[in-house]
């Protein structure tokens, strides 16, 4: 059996017309004009229409994409989007002094993003201390204590949050 290359045009019982745009060990990937991106197995029954040859991938963009969302993740200090309580979208965080001083005011979006940033950015910390070669086993647990205790001053913005997984979480949630 003679594989289809990216490119390919194919007429599908089931699904109609479609390009072939991505080849893997098993499936096609076809986009078709009615029915939109399916799979389909590669030794499945359709007409070939027009076969491109020496087009395929030895690895997929969705591979690659996923590889390079992995890396970022584990190397950078930014990571998944993260979502606001609803309540919250569209308000915004009033700071009002004690004083004759004017009061500050941001959207609570600007704010939660920065909460959000802090939290990724001791995850890091705690990553690279965790996998330190510098640091021993005593200091390693010393300093996620303080990491702990950390998490648990920040608790109070979980209401912030959409989803409870993404709160923070001190020494008694642990």
């Amino acid at each position: 059996m003679k594989l289809l290359g990216i490119g390919s045009r194919i007429d599908h019982p089931e699904y109609g017309k479609g390009v072939v745009t991505n080849v893997s060990s098993k499936h096609y990937w076809v986009t078709f004009l009615e029915n939109g991106l399916e799979t389909i197995d590669l030794d499945s029954e359709f007409e070939v229409i027009e076969g491109v040859e020496d087009e395929m991938d030895s690895v997929s963009f969705f591979d690659i994409e996923r590889s390079l969302v992995q890396i970022l993740e584990k190397w950078s200090d930014t990571h998944e989007k993260v979502a606001i309580a609803d309540k919250w979208k569209g308000g915004k965080l009033i700071l009002d002094p004690g004083d004759a001083t004017q009061n500050k005011e941001m959207p609570i979006e600007t704010f939660f993003h920065k909460i959000v940033m802090v939290r990724d950015r001791i995850r890091v910390m705690e990553q690279k201390i965790n996998s330190s070669n510098n640091l021993d086993d005593q200091e390693k647990i010393d300093l996620q204590q303080y990491i702990t205790r950390i998490y648990g001053s920040l608790t109070s913005f979980n209401v912030l949050f959409k989803s409870k997984s993404d709160y923070f979480v001190g020494e008694k949630g642990k």
